[in-house]
């Protein structure tokens, strides 16, 4: 017997939030001149007309197994369906995949795949999928994880990533053009929801392969959409791209713009700047630009603020490559610095767009039980003796890591994003004054590079303590405690715990993989140990303040994968 669609729908857990919508006349925008608020030239209707969109850094990729930032996977899912897509709530919909079925033991999944095109007029094939998977698991670095144990538990995917099988033994086979049947080694409850993740779409075998090496994804001409827009202009690393709308989208009916113009903005005062001369249409602020548009009433009413789902963090070097040769291994050390931070007075006074203090390491918001629709994080105290603003406890942990180690002082450089949002650098200031005031003896300098940098940095465990996020890929505590498994490519800091990897091993493959209520409770266990030994200093959750013109309406917001959708978006 097989488990239908409905019955697998009524069972995702997934959140989302939607924009307030206004009724008042639209800027309008134009298809031809990126942040010009006014119809295509000749334009008869509504349809015609363009959103210009703020992105606060570069697209670092369109190519989804070297994408890894928010913002580039927002522009892929904008040209590319997957089998499934998020509906406003954000649970799993049918995408590409018109419906499924599920075996028995939850191991096998057959997608039936519906008629649709890529840009060019090809079909979009079972084994578009097929060729896209076994490449993103032989090249997707940071990513193809979400393939392997743990994550998509998809066959043979830890063989491949660890050089032991070929990419065509993963557990992915096109059964006939319109038929996908798809292998796992352990049953995973949110597969659908990884469906409409990146790392899962499509790719066009026959053009991929026709392009020179390293071009898929750099221009209109070398990339194909099977989804609501098509790249109009790109060139990588310029600050604006511009779709247009796919008139071959298979829900074309769905899409009423004429397409998106983005448009990267550095900073909060640009971006109010840009919002308020009809220049973008939608902007994201921060800091004291938040309380100017709640006090302004011209732009009050078209303040929305929605949960991003990011934890900020701090990660620290327990490597003795670096940081005075391995001191910050000191767990002491670690959380002396965790507890020296007053995560309140920087989400009030630096951030300012509504984010949340945050105490745990997988955060609030974005994840809740099966059972008891009980939030995993809504205990914010529960790991208070690991991780809180508690000076003297701070300070008890610093005379107890300088007694261990030997040292009186130590100084450590701070690596942070300096296109990251203009928050970023205030909350690394903070940061550094609060632990240095908290604990003296420690001296942390700050350097400032780009998101690349920076994340080259940590992959090379080349730093000492960095300032970094995370955003949920799907709606599990999951997304975030794989991170911390010995040698995963995101464990940036390098732990090691048994004890922790035998209980990711239960939750995924193992002992509690259909017992959801033992699961959850091993969940929390593991982290305890990840808060108890100060893997992480969580810092905040990000919220994101939306400035979004009159006459807009229909753009969801997601704290999970992909933070904002445009499909069902109109210009009124």
């Amino acid at each position: 017997m097989k488990r239908t669609l409905a019955m697998l729908l009524a069972a995702m857990m997934l959140f989302g939030l939607t924009a307030c919508n206004s009724t008042d006349e639209p800027t309008g925008s134009s298809a031809g001149n990126p942040g010009s608020n006014t119809d295509t030239p000749g334009a008869a209707d509504a349809g015609s007309k363009y959103l210009n969109v703020m992105l606060g850094t570069n697209v670092m990729s369109l190519d989804t197994n070297l994408a890894t930032d928010g913002d580039s996977f927002e522009v892929i899912a904008d040209c590319i369906d997957g089998l499934t897509q998020m509906d406003a709530e954000g649970a799993a919909i049918p995408a590409i995949a018109e419906n499924w079925d599920i075996s028995e033991d939850g191991l096998t999944y057959t997608f039936h795949l519906r008629d649709a095109k890529w840009s060019n007029g090809d079909p979009v094939t079972a084994n578009d999928f097929v060729f896209g998977w076994r490449l993103g698991v032989e090249t997707n670095i940071e990513y193809n994880y979400m393939f392997g144990d743990g994550v998509g538990n998809v066959k043979n995917a830890d063989a491949i990533m660890a050089g032991e099988a070929d990419a065509d033994t993963l557990g992915v086979t096109a059964q006939d053009d319109k038929t996908l049947v798809v292998e796992l080694t352990a049953p995973v409850s949110y597969f659908p929801s990884l469906m409409y993740f990146p790392s899962f779409y499509p790719i066009n075998e026959a053009f991929y392969s026709g392009l020179a090496e390293g071009t898929y994804g750099t221009s209109p001409e070398t990339y194909l959409s099977n989804g609501a827009f098509v790249l109009e202009s790109y060139t990588p690393g310029t600050a604006s791209l511009s779709l247009k709308k796919n008139p071959g989208y298979w829900d074309a009916d769905r899409v009423k713009l004429g397409g998106i113009n983005y448009q990267v903005v550095g900073s909060s005062d640009s971006a109010l700047t840009a919002f308020k001369s009809n220049t973008l249409d939608v902007v994201t602020i921060n800091g004291s630009q938040v309380a100017s548009a709640e006090d302004d009433s011209s732009l009050s009413s078209k303040l929305n603020i929605t949960g991003a789902g990011y934890l900020w963090y701090l990660t620290f070097s327990q490597t003795d490559k670096n940081a005075q040769g391995g001191m910050l291994a000191n767990a002491n050390l670690r959380l002396a610095i965790s507890n020296a931070i007053d995560r309140e007075s920087i989400v009030d006074n630096y951030v300012m767009d509504g984010s949340l203090a945050t105490y745990t390491a997988v955060p609030p918001q974005f994840a809740a039980s099966a059972t008891t629709g009980e939030d995993f994080s809504a205990d914010q105290n529960k790991f208070s003796e690991w991780c809180s603003y508690n000076v003297t406890k701070a300070q008890e942990y610093f005379e107890a890591a300088k007694s261990e180690l030997g040292v009186d002082s130590f100084e450590f450089t701070m690596i942070y994003g300096n296109n990251e949002g203009d928050e970023v650098a205030k909350v690394a200031q903070a940061v550094k004054s609060q632990v240095e005031e908290n604990l003296p003896g420690v001296t942390l300098n700050l350097q400032p590079m780009t998101k690349a940098e920076r994340l080259d940095k940590m992959q090379n465990d080349n730093y000492d303590v960095a300032l970094t996020r995370w955003g949920p890929d799907y709606a599990d505590p999951m997304t975030y405690m794989g991170m911390w498994v010995t040698n995963n490519a995101n464990n940036y800091g390098f732990w090691s715990n048994a004890e922790y990897d035998q209980i990711i091993t239960d939750c995924t493959v193992g002992a509690y993989v259909t017992d959801y209520d033992a699961r959850w409770a091993a969940l929390y266990e593991g982290e305890e140990l990840v808060m108890k030994d100060a893997v992480i200093a969580p810092l905040y959750t990000k919220s994101n303040a939306n400035l979004i013109a009159d006459g807009v309406s229909g753009i969801e917001f997601h704290p999970v994968a992909l933070n904002r959708v445009y499909k069902s978006v109109t210009i009124g």
